[in-house]
């Protein structure tokens, strides 16, 4: 079993940078590939990025490349979402989940465990 706590989300102008921390509960973190997952206002989630158990591997969704940076501290149990260039249709609620797959995944109905989320605007 795995808890996962969001934090970091909040209010910010086009064009600025956030960093959201998920942290993670238990010794087992560093077993586990980790995804960021958004959601808007009558959309359904989807995958933002995901990240190996080592790091290794990253993958994007492509309307984040060179915007969001995902990493990890298996040290801290922490995932985090770099976000920069911030657009005003990157306003969503945002989710940290971890998938019991073998390797990164982007489908949601792959990750076991979910935190609450934090919400993040972006106002033009």
């Amino acid at each position: 079993q795995v808890q996962l706590v969001e934090s970091g989300g909040g209010l910010v102008q086009a064009g600025g940078s956030l960093r959201l921390s998920c942290v993670a509960s238990g010794r087992t973190f560093s077993r586990y590939p980790m995804g960021w997952f958004r959601q808007a206002p009558g959309k359904e989630r989807e995958f933002v990025a995901g990240i190996s158990q080592n790091g290794y591997i990253i993958v994007y969704t492509d309307s984040v490349k060179g915007r969001f940076t995902i990493s990890r501290d298996n040290a801290k149990n922490t995932v985090y979402l770099q976000m920069n260039i911030l657009k005003p249709e990157d306003t969503a609620v945002y989710y940290c989940a971890a998938t019991i797959t073998i390797g990164v995944s982007k489908k949601l109905d792959e990750y076991a465990y979910w935190g609450q989320g934090t919400q993040v605007t972006v106002s033009s």
